[in-house]
């Protein structure tokens, strides 16, 4: 353990001063304190497994360090840092057992919710969502009486232009809210497809939002004030529609709850 200690004290450093640092990445101090929480909530079904130790979990271990040891040697923040979610699973078959790393199966993995996504990857994801939420907000602007123009990720209306870019586009906050979606369907949802459901509709959800936002923003520059429209865009929407995207959230879930209930109780 000591060892362990001493070999990802500056990863694990680095990690918390990113979250310090970067909101988009602020939800990671909530990942290990909700891991640790699931933990304690099962301390009963735990108590009750046996506990058969499996050489198999020094494999897993030995495979974490060098996961280890190529992110630091790469300086790719994010194998360093994931491996030691993997040697939590490695360390816990080796002294405790596989019935062990069933039960704690949700709970490690859900740490991997705790570390950024490398930036070529989020790339991959972001750009994608942010020309289709574009598209929703050139599609709606029209029905709303402001013809839209796009051209990618640009949207040009007669008072101004609207440029959906990847750092004000919302999406940054998609895995805060796929976080949050995980927490939230854990603690209120008994099932787990209703639990799975919930947190894939984080992605429908971040781009419907940052259309509407989108949207907002367009309406303020063409019916009230271009520079107070642009201000809100780039400034006070973004807070605004994270709380809007909870809300859907909850939503969701609430439609999902109404939908699913005998129809003695719908009516």
């Amino acid at each position: 353990m000591l060892l362990t200690g001493f070999l990802y004290a500056g990863t694990l450093s680095r990690l918390v001063a990113q979250w310090w640092n970067d909101p988009d990445f602020s939800h990671g101090f909530f990942v290990p304190a909700f891991s640790a929480f699931v933990v304690w909530q099962k301390k009963k079904q735990l108590s009750g497994l046996p506990v058969i130790p499996s050489w198999f979990g020094l494999t897993i271990v030995a495979g974490a360090f060098m996961v280890f040891v190529v992110g630091v040697l790469g300086a790719e923040l994010f194998l360093s840092r994931s491996s030691l979610v993997f040697l939590l699973c490695g360390m816990v078959i080796h002294f405790l057992g596989w019935a062990w790393f069933r039960a704690l199966l949700f709970p490690l993995a859900f740490l991997l919710l705790m570390i950024p996504i490398p930036a070529i990857i989020f790339n991959q994801i972001a750009f994608p969502l942010q020309l289709v939420a574009s598209q929703f907000a050139a599609s709606l602007l029209p029905l709303l009486g402001v013809p839209a123009l796009r051209l990618g990720n640009v949207i040009q209306i007669p008072a101004m232009s609207l440029e959906v870019v990847e750092a004000c586009s919302g999406i940054r906050s998609l895995v805060s809210l796929t976080t949050l979606a995980v927490i939230y369907g854990y603690l209120m949802e008994p099932r787990i497809w209703k639990r799975v459901v919930l947190a894939l509709s984080a992605i429908p959800i971040a781009v419907l939002a940052n259309g509407l936002r989108i949207v907002g923003t367009g309406l303020l520059g063409e019916y009230w004030d271009y520079e107070k429209a642009q201000g809100f865009f780039h400034t006070f929407s973004g807070w605004l529609i994270f709380v809007l995207s909870l809300l859907m959230l909850f939503s969701l879930h609430g439609l999902m709850r109404w939908f699913g209930r005998p129809p003695a109780e719908v009516k």
